[in-house]
């Protein structure tokens, strides 16, 4: 899949994101690479055989104290290893959609333990 399209859906994802959290994001550039560098992957623990769809890099909304004038955090979509998995556009399309909902509940204070719960709750009302 062409880099443009694939850009495509990754704003498809974020425009999925329901309006109240997104009007809540702050300071957030949610980018795309083609795949995780190795220090994202050794800093994760992520051994192969496993892969890594997004990464959220950045301090939570919840740690903030007297934040200014810093970076903006980072959201970051990796294509290949998506496009690896997924049989069809489709697959593709849900997994960036879902990638990009767990990335930002990360900005928004949640452990990885938290997100997974949530994704559960949320699969269950489908």
């Amino acid at each position: 899949m062409k880099i443009e399209h694939f850009e495509k859906l990754v704003k498809e994802g974020i425009k999925a994101i329901p309006k109240k959290f997104l009007e809540k994001l702050d300071n957030v550039d949610i980018v795309i690479e083609e795949e995780p560098t190795q220090v994202q992957l050794k800093k994760l623990r992520i051994g192969s055989g496993y892969s890594l769809f997004g990464l959220y890099e950045g301090i939570p909304k919840t740690k903030r104290w007297e934040y200014g004038q810093v970076l903006p955090d980072k959201i970051t979509i990796f294509k290949n290893p998506i496009e690896e998995l997924a049989r069809s556009e489709e697959e593709i399309k849900k997994i960036v959609k879902d990638t990009v909902w767990h990335e930002i509940a990360h900005h928004f204070g949640m452990d990885e333990k938290k997100v997974r719960e949530a994704e559960s709750r949320r699969n269950l009302v489908k």
